[in-house]
């Protein structure tokens, strides 16, 4: 799981020859100490601002890509853009960051596309690396789009920021250090700051939507888990998918690795339960590891879909 990740990558870079390469963790639990590393208020302000501009990618690149009316239109953009967006990284400025948002969202959503085709929308959530690392995962946003869907991938900075309230949970159930809980306040404030341009550039435009806040996603996930469920993804996977489903996406694949637990509990295990919510929730859990069939893995997806374009059709 996610505490092995430092250690499989060490191994696989002792193999090739190259173990004098550092790895450095980035862990809310102080997993490893990484000494030689420190987190400056330049590191941490550009490391932000790049989370932000992947999350702004994900959203306007997959909600646009599958309706170009140019084939290879929406993918140029977006190579313009990261280009512009990995040279501007490098100075931090927050005004040309705050710029480049609002240029990438207008851009986006004034690409020709075809306008009157509706595809089937589908959520991709799941256990951390899964969901986002297309080699985990078999690329299943290329797989969903050949296969004629729009894929909605949720914000990796939403992650951090389900981190951050778990704080908040354990002082009200769990009789946490309310200090904790006040510093984990103020790095939420600070998250959110740098996704107001996203959210302000969003909720401009014509095509896209605006992510909900963290403590609305707690709002969606309790009447179904508790959010003291903080292993793993946690009630956090529950709320995704639930936000989803209110954002006019009902179509959605559970990714999960090999023996993952928690999200056999936040995940496939809620699946019942949403849809006694939801009735239109098209929910399928795919595991994702070396002994699962990849012709197996398609297959649930495909099925997936088919009850997806059905309910379309019908509407």
């Amino acid at each position: 799981r996610a505490s092995n990740y430092m250690g499989f990558i060490r191994k696989a870079l002792k193999n090739a020859g190259m173990e004098q390469i550092p790895v450095v963790s980035i862990s809310a639990q102080n997993l490893e100490k990484n000494p030689g590393v420190k987190y400056t208020p330049s590191f941490i302000n550009k490391a932000l601002q790049a989370f932000a501009y992947g999350d702004t990618f994900m959203r306007v690149l997959y909600r646009v890509r599958p309706y170009e009316l140019v084939k290879g239109s929406a993918d140029m953009l977006y190579e313009k853009w990261n280009t512009i967006v990995k040279r501007d990284i490098r100075k931090g400025n927050l005004i040309t960051f705050r710029k480049n948002i609002e240029g990438i969202v207008r851009e986006f959503d004034r690409l020709p596309i075809h306008e009157d085709m509706v595809k089937p929308r589908v959520g991709v959530v799941g256990e951390i690396l899964v969901k986002y690392h297309p080699t985990a995962n078999n690329d299943i946003v290329t797989l969903l789009e050949n296969e004629g869907a729009e894929v909605t991938v949720p914000d990796i900075l939403g992650f951090a920021l389900y981190f951050c309230y778990n704080a908040v949970q354990k002082v009200k159930f769990l009789g946490a250090d309310p200090k904790e809980a006040k510093k984990m306040k103020i790095a939420i404030s600070a998250i959110e700051w740098y996704r107001k341009p996203l959210k302000k550039a969003l909720a401009k435009s014509k095509r896209f939507d605006v992510p909900a806040s963290i403590e609305k996603l707690g709002e969606f996930a309790e009447p179904i888990v508790s959010l003291c469920n903080q292993t793993g993804e946690g009630w956090f996977l529950t709320g995704e998918m639930i936000e989803l489903i209110h954002s006019g996406v009902p179509n959605i694949v559970c990714t999960q690795p090999f023996a993952c637990l928690p999200n056999h509990v936040v995940g496939k295990g809620v699946i019942k339960e949403i849809r006694r919510h939801f009735p239109l929730a098209n929910i399928v859990a795919v595991d994702y590891d070396p002994g699962a069939s990849e012709v197996n893995q398609l297959n649930r997806i495909k099925l997936m879909l088919a009850a997806a374009n059905r309910n379309l059709n019908k509407n």
